[in-house]
């Protein structure tokens, strides 16, 4: 991505506005961020629902401690929910819920303009959203993220999925929700851990395409964690804006430009995949904020930047309690060999022809897309991030 947006100022715009449009033409939808969103459910809803009814899928974990308030308030409204709970975990992604999500759906009668709502993280978005859309060939879908990681990326842009034995999100679409609501509210009930995790995907969007936006996390991080009200707002917005940005530019990720948004996914799914995508032992957010540190290391190791961007990365990361080795060697009783995760990165989305693309960074705020990777250097990167090394000195295909 070119310098746009890349200044070294650490003054940001004020964000006036709370929503922010994802321009798809007739499919455009808003995102609404604001405290307390949740609590008037019925009102961000009315102007989408058809008739009253609709269908809410949550994960045990965020149905005990929301739940019952949000069906307490839309059927006070006078709204029929037809309510499906999942096992919280990413390890619901998977056929068998997908399954048993679709025969759900079904049986309460949701019809194509009727609305599912996804009332979760990251995983409940994916499983419901891919759900809505197969069910009678595409149903309307409204995203409502309860993490931070949701709130600022999965619950943007229409990429649905469930993970495979063979690596993370390798079956999905792509189908638009007809509205993202978020309530930076909610994150005060997450465990700090959860909560951390998402910080890992705003500073992705600092690195690929907001220099400003990275600068200003390095002076307000902290304040972030703490869910300090004006930089979560901040925050969730800005990074919200830069997804909009490029998901109306490339929608179904026919260029490079969308891909971009996957900057430190190929190693961070290889690392999920390794744990058998067990959310207790490496959330999502944890394996992006390695990640990141190892597209860096790997764009200094090729020469595409100057020495000290991983470094830079890194310490920023490590002041909320991201990307720290010893963090990692607890996930594993004993470190996957450089090899095996080579092998998951095969799995890899961004394959074209053969070849393996990753996302390298040529300074903060400026990012790219590239095949030209050798595999010895991957494997170098692996060994300075991670403490793992591999054989073999070819390509990666």
């Amino acid at each position: 991505m070119s310098r746009a947006d890349s200044s070294s100022s650490s003054s940001l715009p004020p964000t006036a506005a709370r929503r922010v449009l994802v321009p798809l033409g007739e499919r455009s939808y808003e995102i609404r961020i604001a405290p307390g969103i949740i609590a008037d459910p019925a009102s961000a809803l009315s102007d989408l629902l058809v008739r009253p009814r609709l269908a809410l899928v949550a994960d045990d974990g965020v149905f005990a401690l929301h739940g019952e308030a949000l069906l307490a308030r839309l059927r006070t409204a006078g709204i029929t929910v037809a309510v499906h709970r999942v096992p919280a975990g990413d390890a619901s992604k998977s056929f068998a819920e997908l399954e048993r999500l679709v025969h759900f759906l079904l049986d309460a009668g949701i019809a194509r303009d009727d609305l599912v709502l996804a009332f979760g993280g990251g995983m409940v978005g994916d499983l419901a959203g891919l759900a809505a859309s197969l069910v009678r060939r595409g149903v309307g879908l409204v995203q409502i993220p309860t993490t931070l990681l949701a709130q600022v990326d999965s619950s943007v842009g229409g990429k649905t999925a469930i993970n495979m034995p063979q690596g993370k999100n390798l079956v999905g679409s792509f189908h638009q929700p007809r509205r993202v609501l978020i309530d930076p509210g909610v994150l005060a009930s997450l465990p700090a851990r959860e909560r951390r995790a998402g910080i890992a995907e705003v500073v992705k969007y600092g690195l690929i395409a907001r220099a400003d936006f990275f600068v200003w996390l390095e002076e307000r991080i902290e304040a972030l964690d703490e869910l300090e009200e004006s930089a979560l707002a901040e925050a969730i917005a800005v990074s919200c804006e830069t997804k909009a940005r490029i998901v109306a530019a490339d929608e179904q990720e026919q260029a490079d430009t969308r891909a971009l948004l996957n900057l430190g996914h190929t190693f961070a799914h290889a690392l999920e995949a390794a744990t058998g995508y067990d959310s207790r032992r490496l959330l999502h957010g944890e394996a992006v904020a390695f990640g990141l540190v190892l597209a860096a290391d790997l764009s200094e190791r090729l020469g595409h930047a100057r020495p000290g961007l991983a470094g830079r990365i890194s310490g920023l990361l490590a002041r909320v309690g991201l990307a720290e080795g010893s963090a990692l060697r607890q996930v594993f009783d004993a470190p996957p060999a450089a090899e095996h995760l080579l092998t998951l990165m095969g799995q890899d989305k961004k394959i074209r022809r053969g070849r393996l693309r990753f996302v390298l960074m040529r300074a903060i705020g400026e990012s790219f897309v590239t095949d030209a990777v050798p595999r010895e250097a991957v494997a170098a990167s692996l060994d300075a991030v991670l403490g793992l090394t591999a054989e073999n000195g070819t390509e990666c295909r």
